[in-house]
């Protein structure tokens, strides 16, 4: 039968040059088997749309890495960055070195300000400058306020001192007002007001300006422990008021 690829040869047919049974079943499984004339071939890769598109979106990276490095060169030769710092920022080993005018938009924290050993330091504002002290809990303890009306200051204590002998020219807290100079000196027209009494040791007009002590609504009174001078070496002295006037000794003449 030749579907099952099996056949019989009887021994006659065993002849020379004819072929033996397992020759002839292998040939016919062989002619058995389907040819194919063209081959099929299945290709690897990309094709088509997708090969444009992976293209173009390489082509879209180079271009945005190339715009990138464009911008970044840009920006450091507007900035005029260096090793040293960045613009007029210049950082050095004992801090940060600004030149010029320089503004802050946010919040500064420095340990020191100190300017050109040539040119004073200038802090400028459209409002106010305040300068405010606190301490290691966050607590405002000073504050120093320059407006425009006027310069306000907080504290416990307000000092000025002389800047060469640190001596203390006035101090001001809530109990007394300390003035520290060697002189007084008011140079308004109207003099000096108190409202209440005042202490000195010695009260002078300025060379060749009259002294004059003057209540122009209520008494004048002048007391020492010890005796009141009152002398002019090169004038006379005046005493005048309107009503009466007592010269009046408890122990002594007069």
């Amino acid at each position: 039968q030749m579907d099952e690829k099996w056949i019989i040869i009887s021994e006659e047919d065993r002849r020379p040059g004819a072929m033996t049974r397992e020759q002839y079943i292998l040939a016919t499984q062989q002619n058995s088997l389907p040819r194919t004339e063209h081959p099929q071939f299945y290709p690897v890769g990309i094709y088509g749309w997708r090969k444009r598109c992976l293209y173009f979106f390489v082509l879209l990276l180079l271009v945005t890495m190339i715009v990138n490095l464009a911008m970044t060169i840009w920006i450091l030769k507007v900035m005029n960055f260096t090793v040293d710092g960045m613009g007029n920022l210049r950082v050095t080993k004992k801090g940060i070195r600004l030149e010029g005018i320089s503004e802050f938009l946010l919040p500064l924290y420095v340990k020191e300000i100190h300017s050109r050993k040539d040119s004073p330091l200038v802090l400028q504002s459209d409002r106010n400058v305040t300068v405010n002290a606190r301490n290691h809990m966050g607590h405002l303890t000073g504050q120093l306020t320059v407006g425009a009306d006027a310069v306000e200051a907080q504290c416990k204590r307000f000092e000025v001192r002389a800047s060469d002998s640190g001596k203390v020219l006035f101090s001001a807290d809530e109990d007394e007002i300390v003035i520290g100079a060697d002189r007084l000196k008011v140079t308004g027209t109207e003099g000096a007001v108190f409202g209440h009494s005042v202490e000195t040791p010695h009260i002078r007009a300025e060379p060749s300006q009259d002294l004059k002590l003057e209540s122009p609504t209520r008494s004048l009174v002048m007391e020492a422990p010890r005796g009141v001078q009152v002398s002019a070496a090169a004038g006379d002295l005046k005493a005048t008021c309107r009503k009466e006037l007592h010269l009046q000794s408890t122990e002594g003449e007069v």
